[in-house]
């Protein structure tokens, strides 16, 4: 077993003794860790695996917690089976946004039109009052995993831990893969790898699937976190976090991925207790990294040891 693989391991299991230590506010911090981990892993593989400019995270979020919360209000699908449907809503909503960067449209133009995409989504859950509610969201009945109730920051944490765990080390295996490597190629020189017989659409359309499926089951965790699903919780700003989570963490880097999304989580949320300095410490906090590691965070550990140099991280 590599040293990676240890590391991959031992880091959940010790994970496991933070509910034996921290207090619900503190559990509810960690949970966010965890879901905004997966958001920005999702959204990582576009941005720095595949290299586009696209924006379309927020719309795969939103879509993803909406799933759950109609599923389980209007249809009373167990907690289980909504996460999936988010995840293949998600999944269907990335192949929507890969439309666009199929029919050649790249940079600031895919960046536009992905923003486009998800204030789309928002106007659809603020208007939808007859599903989404509007501007008062759904509030989501008690939810449960496999008989296990959800009903305190406890059982969300282990049943959030399993499924960040789960489909990071999915998604770190279909880097690896073939596929893998081919979105990466493309991320390069897309001409070259057309040049070597490689369906580059095909692969572009797999990153955008494979990352809205990853956002949308972080959305599904962040309705039961919230318990309320707003459409003010998927617009701009948003945008804004999870992108500024990839750029601290290091685009490409799935360890980045979550250094990004604990830092740009813990850190401003500590400073809520000095009024107004949240805003300023997040925007203090992506200055600071940029100046001084424009690679993220994770390119400090990648001095300490190799092993953290997955890659397809982009060095």
């Amino acid at each position: 077993m590599t040293r990676w693989r240890r590391i991959y391991y031992v880091v959940p299991v010790a994970a496991l003794a933070i509910p034996l230590v921290a207090n619900e506010y503190l559990l509810w911090v960690v949970n966010a860790m965890l879901v905004y981990s997966l958001v920005t892993v999702g959204f990582n593989i576009v941005i720095g695996n595949l290299g586009q400019l696209a924006f379309a995270n927020t719309a795969f979020f939103g879509i993803g917690a909406y799933t759950t919360a109609i599923l389980m209000v209007y249809l009373g699908f167990p907690y289980p089976l909504a996460i999936v449907a988010s995840a293949i809503a998600g999944g269907v909503a990335g192949l929507l946004a890969s439309v666009a960067a199929l029919r050649g449209i790249r940079l600031y133009y895919l960046a536009i039109i992905t923003l486009a995409f998800g204030e789309l989504m928002r106007w659809v859950y603020l208007h939808g009052d007859k599903v989404t509610k509007g501007s008062d969201g759904l509030l989501l009945p008690p939810a449960s995993f496999f008989r296990i109730p959800l009903d305190s920051e406890a059982p969300k944490f282990f049943v959030f831990l399993l499924l960040t765990v789960l489909v990071i080390k999915a998604t770190s295996n279909l880097m690896r893969s073939r596929i893998g490597r081919a979105i990466v190629a493309i991320r390069d020189n897309e001409s070259s790898t057309a040049s070597l017989g490689i369906h580059t659409a095909r692969y572009v359309v797999l990153a955008f699937v494979w990352s809205g499926a990853v956002v949308g089951i972080a959305g599904a965790m962040f309705a039961v976190l919230t318990e309320r699903v707003l459409p003010e919780a998927f617009g701009l700003t948003e945008v804004i976090i999870h992108f500024g989570m990839v750029l601290v963490g290091g685009t490409g880097s799935i360890v980045g991925s979550v250094l990004g999304a604990i830092t740009l989580t813990a850190l401003p949320e500590y400073f809520r207790q000095f009024p107004g300095m949240d805003e300023l410490f997040f925007g203090a906090v992506i200055v600071l990294v940029l100046l001084f590691l424009p690679k993220g965070l994770v390119s400090l550990l990648c001095r300490v040891s190799p092993v953290f140099n997955e890659r397809y991280y982009r060095d």
